[in-house]
């Protein structure tokens, strides 16, 4: 198999010595990330290169031969190697919830697409929250045994990197991402062959590298076209995570959809299921379609009515600007060639999957609108979220009613054991067992309320005592402060490790809103410099590097802590990363966010406080609008969209100090006489007893694996199964409606009272369709309290003339005005409206 562990791998390392094969396949395991057992091995190796980068395999790389040798000659270290590695396969062969839950299932395997992938700091292809759910998901899949397989992109210099000048000014950097110091292997074949294979662009063919990363039981699969072999333009394309224009992110998205199902196809693998995250894979629905023309000898839109039904599309964009758009002229230039020669369909036909109105030359191809024609299921990341991605999305289902565009919620949950303390590890494995998050959660509330009151506040000073320390730490190796002391000294006076401390690391984007807390910078400075119950606030976060706007809401806090001398209270911290976040998240007392709702799609950066006792303050939006609760922490806002109005801004800002002024800070101060804030602390054990298993990436990788992966994969099967039997009985019965629909009309209708409702009666013209694939319902709308009501109509008569008569009995005490009969596909054929939107609505 492909991603064996060969002599190429060990490079400079010593060869022949008992252990080096353990050290080796724990380094390039990035199951680390997660499972600290292994962290005092790398420290022992090189302590200062593992503080600083957290990679094991540039550790195991740059520390000589003599010192691995050395550690494995001695008795204490070998004996704990040999103990790790050997919980490690245990860990590994183990059956997982899936395999306990679902044995025998049609499911076995699913490719998951993303941009990006927040794994560790070790291998920045990452922006954030994106790639947060990426990462996080792939842990918890391999923590639950999914059969997932992952594809991405290996950027040559990925995402940029932060410093400030001495203005406080946000500067850019992008530094090379080495291939051979990332825990990463070139993906080889059974004869040590690397896997390249090539892909043809305007202008010639672009080759692409392939690469595995290891996490846990699964593969991340990463493709780049940094290849000798190519001419610059096209080493180019993955050279910036997000970087170039329109050109280099159309080329970048073909990489990862079409060349990553080819990959899949290369490595023999034949998914099932395929998730894309977000729209930039939405390519791969056409490479998937075209791969399976080819095996059955189907039509493109055949290949496409099978092969949708096992796609899956995850938005996570509240604003239709958002998505992925490309001109008309350069997706001929790309596409032109691969819809005839490929998909055997004309270029107009192939735009038609990515327009609002085919006909319309001057419309851009929108990648969300081929993700979600090409797709059996459409998600949102949270209920709010779906709401919103409803409205956006409204127009591709014309005439049907909002709650029914077919937009579903996944709400995101993060990946616990990547972002607890070891202070909080030590509090769940005590009160919960080290498989807490393998399997299912519902035991684990009860468990941490038993945990003492002392044993929670011990966590809460030692994780933010952590914190200020990294914080100092960190700072003393800056060569740059931006207004900060002058001096390594200066650092030491660094906030306070016994005050409370409020955290805020977000993108820096207008609709986040992170100068909020500048509103009123006098009533600020009162809450920071308050003797007998101050606060201290830690800020980081990277603006778009091409944003100016966003770039001086970085520079309001910097020149803020500088006008005022505040760098004891107020920290702002360059170069956001991953291992900045896990401290922050662990370290803070109270977690900060701002967002104007209903622009926050969902907001896992407060999710990751709740395992570490941290509580949240923040507008009722996202996740938190679905979370908050008064026992649990605090709410800001009215629940209401109130966009971007000044007003509505300045007022809560007001909100926000009062709840500061009048809640957070006393309660955090107000002590027993064993120094333990009670009220403070039974908040802590609400929120970690009841949120952390809701908003953890085990509950929400398990919904996805019940609610979308086995139903997709059952029904992908069925339509494949016996030569496309059922695909292409669905296909014709689909040409069929779409080249009937509008002969079909609704003639007459009729209502009977009765003492407890009505008796409706529908004639309707079929015009020869066939009444199976046909549904005829009786619809009212929610309104004044009342719910939607669906109620299927039978046939009951054929008429004369040959229209079908059609009955429903309600027993109701509604008017009956608010009843009107419709009529759509089949919703025992169809997934409606995804795979038919059409529907008559009586006049």
């Amino acid at each position: 198999m492909p991603g064996q562990i060969n002599s190429e791998i060990y490079g400079l390392l010593p060869t022949g010595v008992e252990g080096i094969d353990q050290l080796v396949s724990l380094a390039l395991d990035m199951r680390w990330s997660w499972n600290h057992e292994t962290d005092h091995l790398w420290k022992q190796l090189h302590p200062e290169l593992w503080q600083r980068t957290r990679n094991p395999w540039l550790v195991l790389q740059t520390v000589s031969k003599n010192r691995i040798e050395q550690l494995l000659e001695d008795k204490t270290f070998f004996e704990k190697l040999s103990e790790i590695n050997a919980n490690r396969h245990a860990s590994l062969s183990k059956p997982g919830w899936f395999q306990q839950n679902h044995p025998g299932s049609a499911l076995s395997c699913v490719a998951y697409f993303s941009m990006e992938y927040m794994l560790s700091e070790a291998l920045p292809i990452y922006v954030g929250g994106l790639g947060n759910v990426a990462g996080d998901q792939l842990k918890s899949a391999s923590d639950l045994g999914l059969p997932v397989v992952a594809v991405g992109l290996l950027y040559n210099q990925g995402y940029f990197r932060q410093q400030l000048d001495n203005n406080g000014h946000q500067q850019a950097f992008f530094p090379f991402n080495d291939p051979g110091q990332l825990p990463i292997t070139p993906l080889r074949l059974d004869d040590g062959q690397w896997l390249r294979f090539s892909l043809v662009l305007p202008g010639g063919t672009v080759w692409l590298r392939t690469w595995q990363v290891q996490v846990g039981k699964l593969k991340l699969y990463l493709l780049d076209t940094n290849d000798a072999c190519n001419p610059p333009l096209y080493r180019n394309i993955t050279n910036q995570l997000y970087g170039g224009g329109p050109e280099t992110r159309i080329c970048q998205e073909i990489v990862l959809g079409i060349g990553g199902w080819r990959l899949l196809t290369h490595l023999g693998l034949t998914p099932e299921v395929v998730h894309m995250n977000e729209g930039h894979a939405g390519f791969v629905v056409l490479e998937r379609a075209s791969a399976y023309m080819k095996n059955t000898g189907v039509s493109f839109p055949q290949a496409l009515t099978v092969t949708r039904t096992g796609n899956i599309f995850t938005t996570h964009t509240s604003v239709a600007a958002g998505f992925d758009h490309f001109e008309s002229a350069l997706m001929q230039r790309y596409f032109k060639s691969y819809a005839e020669k490929e998909l055997n369909i004309s270029f107009h036909d192939l735009m038609a999957l990515g327009r609002l109105f085919p006909a319309n030359a001057s419309e851009n191809f929108n990648m969300a609108y081929l993700a979600i024609r090409g797709s059996g299921a459409v998600n949102a990341v949270s209920a709010i979220h779906r709401k919103v991605s409803r409205q956006i999305f409204q127009c591709l289902f014309p005439r049907w009613p909002a709650g029914e565009v077919p937009v579903g919620a996944v709400t995101n949950g993060v990946h616990a054991p990547s972002w607890d303390s070891r202070y909080a590890d030590e509090v769940w494995t005590a009160a919960c067992g080290k498989d807490r998050w393998r399997g299912a959660l519902e035991l684990l509330p009860s468990a941490i309320n038993n945990v003492p009151d002392d044993t929670l506040w011990r966590m809460r000073n030692d994780a933010r005592a952590a914190l200020v320390d990294y914080i100092r730490q960190r700072l003393k190796t800056e060569s740059v402060l931006s207004g900060g002391p002058a001096s390594n000294e200066a650092t030491e006076r660094l906030l306070d490790p016994n005050i409370l401390t409020l955290g805020f690391a977000r993108r820096f984007v207008g609709y986040k809103r992170p100068t909020l807390l500048l509103n009123d910078e006098l009533r600020l400075i009162r809450l920071l410099t308050d003797i007998s119950k101050p606060l201290q606030v830690v800020i980081a976060g990277k603006a778009p590097p091409y944003d100016e706007e966003a770039k001086g809401l970085i520079a309001q806090w910097t020149q803020f802590i500088r006008r005022y001398q505040l760098h004891n209270k107020v920290v702002f911290i360059s170069d956001h990363d991953m291992m900045l976040t896990e401290y922050m998240v662990q370290g803070v007392d109270v977690w900060l966010n701002t967002p104007r709702r209903p622009w926050e799609a969902c907001g896992t950066s407060g999710m990751k406080t709740l395992v570490n006792g941290g509580l949240n303050l923040s507008e009722l939006d996202g996740w938190w609008a679905e979370a908050f609760h008064p026992d649990m922490g605090w709410a800001m806002g009215d629940g209401a969209e109130h966009f971007d109005d000044p007003f509505w801004d300045a007022r809560e800002a007001d909100q926000l100090y009062t709840i500061l002024e009048q809640q957070v800070i006393p309660l955090f101060y107000e002590r027993n006489d064993k120094t333990i804030p009670e009220e403070w602390v039974k908040k802590i054990r609400c929120s970690m007893a009841n949120l952390t298993p809701k908003f953890s990436a085990n509950r929400s990788v398990r919904e996805y694996a019940e609610t979308y992966y086995l139903p997709a994969a059952e029904r992908y099967r069925l339509l494949a199964a016996d030569d496309n039997k059922k695909g292409m009985m669905l296909y014709n019965a689909q040409h069929s409606l779409k080249s009937r629909w509008n002969e079909i009309r609704i003639i007459s209708v009729s209502v009977d009272r009765f003492k407890e409702g009505y008796k409706f009666g529908a004639a309707i013209c079929l015009n020869g369709i066939d009444p199976a694939i046909i549904s005829v319902e009786i619809y009212a709308e929610a309104v004044h309290g009342l719910k939607t009501e669906k109620i299927l109509m039978t046939i009951t008569a054929v008429n004369e003339d040959g229209s079908h008569y059609y009955t429903a009995v309600i027993n109701t005490e509604r008017p009956a005005g608010d009843y009107t009969v419709r009529m759509t596909a089949s919703t025992s054929v169809f997934n409606v409206p995804l795979e038919c939107n059409l529907i008559l609505w009586q006049r």
